[in-house]
Parts: C-alpha cells; sequence; structure tokens
C-alpha cells in the first residue's frame, strides 16, 4: 500500500484585526492518501481451509488505521479460462464474508467482469477461485473494484462539514497529472484517522508518488450521487 501525507492548508482568509480578535479557525486534520492495491478479506472458515485447520493469520505489518494489518499469508486467485495472480495478500482480522477487492486492470488480467462496489455490498457480484497452501476456496460471490472512499472520525467530519454517508471530491495535483476524484464516500465513525483509499488505477492515473497537494472537498450544494 503507497501512502502520501500531507497537511492541508487551513484556507482561512486573513482579515485585519479590529478591537475583537477573532477566534483562530480550527487547524485542518492532516490528510492520508492511501493506494490500495489489490488484496483479499477473508472469514475464519476460509483461512482454516487455505491454510489447515486451527490456522490464524499471522501480522506482518500494520495499515494507517489502528487493528488492521497486512498479514504475511498471501492466496492464488484464479479467475475463468485459469488465468490467475499467484500472490495476492490476506489483510487482516478476518471478516465474517470473504470479498476479493481488485484494480480494473487486475480485472481484466483475471478475465473477471468486477463492478465497483462499495466494501460489504457483494450481493450479485462475480467469484473465483481462491487457492492456498492447504486447500481451496470457490468463491460464490465477492469479486470488486472498491470504490473510493475516505475513513474519518466524527471530529474530522465536523470540520469539513459532512457526515457517514455523504459524498466528497479529492483533488491531486501532481506533475501533469492533476485531477479531481469525485463521489468519494465518507465513512465516519468514533476512532478511524482521516484516511483516503483509491486503487491501484487510480494512485497511478493521478501520479500520487510524486503529488504537491492532496484535498478534501466538499460539494458545494451537497451530492445528488445514489449509490
Amino acid at each position: 500500500m503507497r501512502q502520501l501525507v500531507r497537511q492541508q492548508a487551513n484556507g482561512a482568509a486573513s482579515s485585519a484585526v479590529t478591537a475583537v480578535t477573532a477566534a483562530p479557525a480550527p487547524a485542518a486534520p492532516t490528510l492520508m492518501v492511501s493506494i490500495s492495491a489489490r488484496h483479499v478479506h477473508l472469514t475464519d472458515e476460509h483461512v482454516e481451509r487455505l491454510f489447515g485447520p486451527g490456522h490464524k493469520l499471522t501480522p506482518l505489518k500494520p495499515l494507517y488505521q489502528d487493528g488492521f494489518y497486512a498479514a504475511e499469508e498471501t492466496v492464488m486467485i484464479v479467475g475463468p479460462k485459469k488465468r490467475m495472480l499467484p500472490t495476492v495478500r490476506i489483510l487482516g482480522p478476518t471478516r465474517n464474508f470473504s470479498q476479493v477487492e481488485l484494480a480494473f486492470t487486475d480485472s481484466i488480467s483475471l478475465g473477471i467482469d468486477a463492478p465497483v462496489r462499495h466494501s460489504g455490498h457483494i450481493a450479485g457480484t462475480p467469484g473465483c477461485v481462491l487457492v492456498g497452501p492447504r486447500g481451496v476456496v470457490e468463491l460464490g460471490e465477492g469479486v470488486i473494484r472498491a470504490a473510493r472512499h475516505v475513513h474519518m472520525n466524527f471530529r474530522d467530519a465536523e470540520y469539513y462539514g459532512v457526515k457517514n454517508g455523504d459524498f466528497m471530491k479529492l483533488r491531486i495535483q501532481s506533475p501533469q497529472c492533476s485531477m479531481v476524484f469525485e463521489e468519494l464516500l465518507v465513512r465516519a465513525d468514533a476512532t478511524s484517522k482521516l484516511e483516503v483509499h483509491i486503487d491501484t488505477d487510480e494512485g497511478n492515473a493521478c501520479f500520487l508518488d510524486s503529488a504537491t497537494t492532496v484535498e478534501l472537498q466538499k460539494y458545494a450544494d451537497g451530492c445528488a450521487c445514489k449509490h
């Protein structure tokens, strides 16, 4: 997972000091933008079927959000016509459903028509075969291209004037590749750190590794996105 951290400019215009000095505007929170490479989420049952009875995921590297990690374990993903991705990382902890998250180019490589979905919205999505060292799991559904989104806590949401389930925009300025990503789903809760997730194709398209500015923007008149 490639990441870029930028301290956003406050954006508040200064004004002349009169008899009463206004209270300073709250400081803009630090924004992390992460490129989320292809990965797999598994149930406890599927972990055991792929790696053996009683097996538990082994944390390899912590992710930015507390309690989440990249595991040492990887699986092979097999699509139609035996096309495959040989070593795809598993992210922990385990979930109550298994899900495969790919970029568009990954899904083309596998021959899977993966739709853009938000995590957990897997009804009606294609499946695939997962191959581990001790077994095989055939998923009937669960392969998606993860829709872009932003994690934040309630304090961040108050700062931006948004709430859980709203949509925002992400502006990225980079050499010859500046762009604005729209329809960024807000996932607000009590504990999350401010972090945007985009996939590999999106990160390459905006040249995120050389970005000079990243900025979250609220829709001026609200977003009429229907998802």
